[in-house]
């Protein structure tokens, strides 16, 4: 096994690693969520904070942990008889983003179940997690089916295998620590809100800093059992704090003014349920017990706010995490107790009663820098028209670039869906054979059995029953018996944006309720976990925006600062479509693509650009690339273009209008493959 990096070693990342200890200190904290860009020591922490978690006792030869002195009385290795216990070092279970369901809950014999009438049961990371740390990286990535069974353990403690019948239950309690990328796609909400506290991390900018992080990762790369005996007096010396502060824990104060602070702080930032109140409450009596206090005090309860309510505020799914200190402050000094009526009147109360920001609990207190900047909703406003802006003029390009303008409101579209049956990632959109789902029919399994069609296994077996020998209870069944049951349910595709940026488009009013279409479909997007890309066309080029990603927030980003203005390169944004669908392909060949075109559908610049996009886009429809052409056109002459797009593309056009789920053109409109055959 090889040896971890010192917990101790790691350089910076304050918010990281009290996040981390907190939860070693109250298991009941209920786990940390980490999010960051790449190479800022996520995975690394997470992993060394296992050697610093007291050691487990277990009933020997318990595959599910279970404790000596109150083990689980359905335990599938029990009942287990009165005998000492063991103890083992805490384990730190990894969940891959790929894994089966089988790996996480555990797998069932089937053949033995319908041939003995036996529970021969595999236990599954759930199982191994138990009483310790699960791990999961990049947890935004995680497969909703995944997603699923990991909500059910958190909130029940345990996990249920259900097959055909058979059914075992063992106890799963776990810290559950997840990291991920924010760049790549949020996590859902679900989800979210079961991490008990969320850290930002960033690589450091100071020069001095990240010479020692490259120094000391040099070193341990060199030699890592040497690095790690270099650093035993402080893992040592952090390894009795945290045992001290888990025995201070149970004397720790948590008065009534305090309780009032953090429900009038819960409140303030209108989180949902009570969740909530609960960890803040856990997660300043931590910070106590880790400052060897018996007393909260109102620097635990700030810092408490800091960790457990960014990721639990209401805020639009394109929106980042984080608080408002100002606000934090001025609620806790309202919330807290009055000394003598004295703070009753004062017309200007200072930013300190709510604390100085310092690490409540005796932390390293926090670095300006490192603070969760105010919301973006309180940036500029620049939806009003601009000095020098022109009325929308039908066939008039602006002659230079004008700055962006903001989106309009978002609203409810429809749901446009790739026509056919696909095998893409489970999502929300297409139809696809999944392995969540109703079930369709049964096959023979090509590998692992994974989902038994019970019946379809049972007609395969009962004509060979006498010819086996069939003398008792049992069904005789063998392996070419068996049968997997196939379902159909709905995938994630990958959405490509292609928005003409163009000077036809450059009226501001025009162009937000453009921004605010596209806008609406990212949300589209966002909740039913579609990849996207983002390709802009203007001037005399097309440019990918945003390649291919699950971070649809990054998307959302990029159109609200698009500029406009300049010729109409209609062809040249279709082709650089192709391209980037292209190489799409190589790399997910399972994920089917949907291109959203959104044009007035003119075309200038260069010979024939009309010509010149009707072969891009037959390009689009001899490849089956299912299309949609959201149609920008205004005014009362209408050319109808983007309709002839549409058809060239063998897809479907809709208007700004039409692309409202409420609109009166219709319910759902699919693209179809109808204009495929023209």
């Amino acid at each position: 096994m090889s040896t971890p990096y010192p917990f101790t070693a790691i350089v910076g990342q304050d918010d990281l690693r009290l996040g981390l200890l907190l939860n070693a200190v109250s298991p009941a904290v209920g786990g940390v969520l980490v999010r960051g860009e790449k190479g800022t020591a996520k995975s690394t922490a997470v992993r060394a904070l296992a050697a610093l978690m007291p050691e487990v006792p277990v009933v020997p030869g318990c595959r599910f942990s279970c404790d000596p002195g109150s083990p689980d009385p359905a335990c599938p290795d029990g009942p287990h008889a009165e005998a000492a216990g063991v103890t083992r070092p805490a384990r730190t279970v990894e969940l891959p983003v790929g894994a089966s369901e089988d790996r996480l809950v555990g797998a069932l014999d089937i053949e033995r179940a319908l041939s003995e009438g036996v529970k021969a049961f595999e236990p599954g990371l759930l199982a191994d997690a138990h009483r310790g740390i699960l791990y999961v990286d990049e947890v935004n990535l995680l497969h909703d089916h995944l997603v699923d069974l990991l909500l059910d353990a958190a909130a029940m403690g345990a996990s249920y295998v259900e097959r055909e019948g058979v059914s075992v239950r063992h106890a799963a309690r776990f810290l559950l620590v997840g990291t991920m990328n924010p760049e790549e796609g949020e996590l859902r909400p679900q989800l979210l809100d079961r991490f008990g506290l969320t850290v930002e991390v960033s690589a450091s900018r100071d020069t001095d800093e990240r010479v020692e992080v490259v120094r000391r990762r040099l070193a341990y790369d060199d030699d890592p059992e040497g690095f790690a005996a270099r650093w035993a007096g402080e893992e040592g010396a952090l390894r009795e704090r945290i045992a001290a502060a888990r025995v201070l824990l149970p004397r720790v104060v948590l008065s009534d003014g305090v309780l009032r602070q953090i429900a009038a702080t819960c409140a303030a930032f209108e989180v949902d349920g009570m969740r909530a109140d609960i960890v803040m409450a856990r997660t300043a009596t931590a910070l106590a017990a880790w400052a060897g206090r018996e007393e909260v005090t109102a620097d635990d309860v700030r810092q408490a706010a800091l960790l457990a309510l960014p990721h639990r505020r209401r805020r639009n799914p394109f929106d980042a995490p984080g608080l408002d200190e100002d606000k934090l402050d001025q609620t806790l000094d309202e919330a807290g107790p009055q000394e003598d009526g004295s703070d009753d009147d004062d017309p200007d109360p200072g930013p300190d009663g709510g604390g100085d920001g310092g690490g409540g609990g005796g932390v390293p207190p926090q670095a300006d820098g490192d603070r969760t900047p105010p919301s973006a909703s309180q940036s500029e406003d620049t939806s009003s028209p601009a000095p020098g802006s022109t009325p929308d003029t039908p066939g008039r390009p602006a002659g230079g670039e004008q700055q962006p303008v903001a989106a309009a409101e978002p609203f409810r579209t429809k749901m446009l869906s790739v026509p056919g049956l696909g095998e893409g990632a489970a999502g929300r959109r297409s139809r696809a054979r999944t392995e969540h789902g109703r079930t369709t029919g049964a096959v023979r399994p090509q590998g692992a059995l994974t989902k038994l069609h019970l019946a379809a296994t049972v007609q395969a077996a009962a004509p060979h029953q006498r010819a086996r020998g069939r003398s008792g209870r049992g069904l005789v069944v063998r392996r070419d018996d068996l049968r997997q049951a196939t379902r159909e349910g709905r995938e994630g595709n990958l959405v490509l944006f292609v928005v003409d940026a163009s000077g036809s488009m450059a009226a501001r009013q025009r162009m937000s309720a453009v921004k605010g279409a596209v806008l609406s479909l990212l949300l589209d997007a966002y909740q039913r976990r579609d990849k996207v890309g983002l390709v802009t066309f203007r001037g005399k080029e097309a440019d990918v925006a945003l390649p291919p990603t699950s971070s649809v927030d990054a998307a959302a980003a990029r159109l609200e600062s698009l500029p406009t203005g300049g010729r109409t390169p209609l062809a040249a944004g279709l082709l650089k479509a192709h391209d980037v669908l292209r190489v799409e392909r190589l790399r997910d060949p399972s994920r089917r693509p949907l291109l959203v075109v959104v044009t007035d559908g003119r075309a200038t610049g260069g010979p024939e650009p009309v010509a010149l996009a009707g072969r891009a886009g037959r390009l689009h429809r001899s490849e089956g690339t299912a299309s949609v052409v959201v149609d920008c056109e205004s005014g009362y002459v209408r050319l109808g273009l983007a309709g002839e797009l549409a058809r060239e593309l063998g897809g479907t056009a809709v208007t700004l209008d039409e692309l409202r789920a409420d609109s009166i053109a219709g319910l759902v409109k699919d693209v179809t493959a109808a204009g495929r055959a023209a």
